[in-house]
């Protein structure tokens, strides 16, 4: 008896246009060049990167989950 994979009706979890995103970010990032929001500091953290390229899509209406609240 094997054990099958289920996949989710949904499909991909993130779409193209949010994988753009970061990945314009990376870049800018690795390059030194990637700035936060309102104090306008230097990101040093690619977790950071990774959830400026992810707000920014969700900005732009690409398919990408909600964020995680906390209760």
């Amino acid at each position: 008896m094997a054990a099958t994979k289920k996949s989710k009706a949904g499909g991909r979890k993130y779409g193209e246009k949010a994988q753009s995103s970061v990945q314009r970010e990376m870049h800018e990032f690795k390059r030194g060049k990637l700035k936060s929001g309102r104090s306008g500091k230097k990101v040093t953290s690619r977790k950071q990167a990774i959830a400026i390229g992810l707000s920014e899509a969700r900005k732009a209406g690409a398919k990408v989950p909600a964020k995680k609240t906390s209760t």
